[in-house]
């Protein structure tokens, strides 16, 4: 039987104030789809749970200055069906559309789902690819963190214990880049990413590569980017001889884990196909815009 105190705060500012109080005694719970499942299982036993479900004002999703600004309790299905994402980053509705399944999308939030920082999610890759960050805060104030320094190890981010995410900021594509996120999965079609990758790509009217970007979700602790890898491409044309050898880059450059998903041997292979056919769709995503 879980012993805990269960804390419901009804603003923000309360919220900060028991983070502040109760420091590594508590576990924020927003949708709970993934920390209700710790909690049965015994993997996780905190003393204190702060829900974030009466709080108002961090559902919002508005477009400002070039960013589209998701509020942190912005369920992943909200996203998926939303007009603006849609037309905005049509990468992040597709992404968002793949998380398990409807049931759950209606419930899990995106601010969850980034402080969770599991390994074998959909959203970080496509976040990740399309360089967003998430706006902390704190009674000390409030910090901007790029996606790039936000995840550390398995289920471990950069997130101080009195902090809170508050929003989830992803810049705009501009009209000459492509984007995709392609899941493989080995079991049900509602499982977890074997392998996820997201690629973004921005060419210019000679087919000529200006930068590359491509994330490898479920493989490792964090998700996997090789940089050496995405400079292959720049100034050059972007074909398939050299997608192929971008992927044959990503698979020999990440040492993936072994899990029920798939074996490090059969995952490592997985990358390179998955890594070029993901480059590949954004290429086709950009030219029919």
């Amino acid at each position: 039987m879980i012993d805990m105190r269960v804390h419901q705060p009804e603003t923000i500012d309360e919220a900060l104030d028991l983070l502040s109080e109760l420091g590594d005694d508590a576990t924020v719970i927003s949708g709970g789809t993934a920390m209700v499942l710790m909690l049965k299982t015994g993997l996780i036993a905190p003393e204190a749970m702060v829900s974030l479900g009466r709080l108002s004002g961090l559902s919002g999703i508005v477009e400002d200055d070039g960013l589209l600004k998701l509020g942190a309790l912005m369920t992943l299905r909200s996203g998926e069906m939303s007009p603006l994402v849609r037309e905005v980053l049509p990468v992040l509705s597709d992404t968002l559309s793949k998380v398990a399944n409807v049931r759950v999308r209606n419930v899990a939030t995106i601010g969850g789902n980034l402080a969770e920082a599991d390994y074998a999610s959909d959203p970080p890759a496509t976040l990740l690819a399309l360089r967003s960050s998430v706006v902390a805060r704190s009674n000390r104030g409030e910090r901007v963190i790029p996606l790039t320094d936000f995840f550390v190890d398995f289920y471990e981010t950069a997130l101080e214990p009195d902090e809170l995410i508050t929003e989830v900021r992803v810049p705009k594509l501009n009209s000459t880049s492509g984007a995709a996120y392609i899941k493989y999965v080995t079991r049900s079609s509602e499982d977890r990413p074997c392998v996820g990758v997201a690629a973004v790509v921005d060419l210019g009217e000679d087919n000529v590569c200006r930068s590359l970007r491509v994330v490898v979700g479920a493989v490792a602790a964090t998700p996997q980017e090789v940089e050496a890898a995405e400079n292959l491409a720049v100034g050059k044309d972007l074909d398939d001889e050299l997608i192929g050898e971008i992927a044959q880059a990503y698979s020999e450059s990440i040492d993936p884990i072994d899990d029920l998903r798939g074996s490090k041997w059969y995952r490592r292979k997985v990358i390179g196909v998955f890594v070029k056919r993901t480059i590949q769709e954004a290429i086709a995503v950009r030219s029919a815009t």
